[in-house]
């Protein structure tokens, strides 16, 4: 392409249009933009503000630099003085701004080359636009996509038409990604920035595990049961507060299935080395506070409701199962109660009364017992 000539680009534009499935205006814009760093690049200088007007009636294309009037001109390629000024527009003033129009017609070779690659790339981006548009309606789903490529911080995955990425924040800790493989992934975002629109996917976010709970647990889509929150370590714990909205409904053990099937198809899918706690959710903060710590066991509780701070007594030996490994269980508990828990020792005075609580191994446990009779 020697020349870039403004007529076939013209007559280009229909063309291109429905070959991409694009707005004719979208390729027009696209190919004023072109023509415009075409001419910065033969007659202008990098920072010159130019735009380019195609008239696709007659196959001609204007463009028009624009100038501030100033009094001391320090740069003539983007200012310009008021005497100057006055000659395009009587009435110039400092402070405004004077665009002075210039015919094209061609090109030369590298102006030509510069078009192109505008061309190129900016209706890559539009494509990738209309395309993303039809996620809009998705964010906050699962779908399933293929691995296609794994970068050092991003694993890129194909979604029908759309490539979306899997930052490494939003990787499941020591989860293997191989391409070609199918996973599934929560449409988190549509991000937009310089380089263009790009799908933003999650298999460490909360919300994930909900939609997968959701698929699992009939009676969430019924109104019998809800979650009421989800404090998540991806790849390492979950714990999730439950409640029941039926009388007589058990909500942990809805969650949990028979024979721990729900929970176990939810852990199948992130992976078995993420513990899964569910949690009956209560009104009484004291017993929430205290549920969401299991499996310890809680001496007494003190709370301070203006700080949303919480001291929690408990004895020598249960204070490393309150504050789990690496501290995981009391800030997973301060995650999911919205209370900062600080974990205290104190000797028993009296028997503590221990209120049988439901989790995950009990069920399994008392499933297991249950098969073997």
């Amino acid at each position: 392409m020697e020349d870039l000539n403004i007529k076939q680009l013209t007559l280009a534009v229909r063309t291109i249009a429905e070959e991409k499935n694009l707005p004719e205006e979208t390729v027009m814009s696209v190919i004023e933009q072109a023509i415009a760093a075409a001419w910065r690049r033969d007659h202008g200088e990098r920072d010159q503000d130019v735009r380019a007007e195609l008239n696709v009636n007659d196959g001609t294309a204007v463009v028009y630099v624009a100038r501030e009037v100033v009094e001391d001109v320090g740069s003539d390629a983007v200012e310009i003085s008021l005497a100057d000024a006055k000659k395009h527009k009587k009435d110039a003033a400092i402070g405004d701004t004077i665009e002075e129009k210039h015919d094209v017609t061609t090109f030369g070779r590298v102006a030509a080359q510069t078009a192109k690659q505008v061309v190129i790339q900016r209706l890559r981006e539009a494509e990738r636009e209309v395309v993303l548009e039809e996620f809009e309606d998705k964010i906050g789903t699962v779908v399933t996509g293929t691995v296609q490529r794994v970068e050092p911080r991003v694993v890129r995955v194909e979604l029908g038409k759309a490539t979306g990425i899997i930052p490494q924040s939003e990787q499941i800790q020591g989860e293997f990604y191989s391409p070609g493989s199918r996973i599934k992934v929560f449409i988190k975002d549509i991000e937009r920035d310089a380089r263009g629109p790009q799908l933003i996917l999650s298999r460490a976010s909360e919300a994930f595990i909900e939609y997968l709970f959701r698929n699992e647990v009939p009676e969430l889509e019924a109104g019998a049961v809800e979650i009421k929150a989800i404090a998540r370590e991806a790849g390492r714990r979950s714990k999730i507060a439950v409640a029941s909205l039926v009388p007589g409904v058990d909500p942990v053990g809805t969650f949990v299935g028979g024979h721990g099937t729900r929970v176990g198809a939810v852990m199948n899918e992130v992976g078995d080395q993420e513990k899964i706690d569910i949690i009956p959710y209560d009104e009484r903060i004291n017993e929430f506070i205290q549920n969401s710590l299991s499996p310890a066991d809680v001496i007494k509780i003190e709370i301070n409701e203006a700080d949303k701070r919480a001291k929690v007594f408990v004895t020598e030996e249960q204070q490393s199962i309150a504050i789990g490994r690496g501290g995981q269980n009391v800030r997973l508990a301060s995650r999911l109660t919205g209370y900062e828990l600080d974990i205290e020792t104190a000797a028993v005075t009296a028997p503590v009364e221990k209120k049988p609580r439901k989790n995950i191994e009990d069920d399994l446990f008392s499933a297991i017992e249950k098969q073997g009779q």
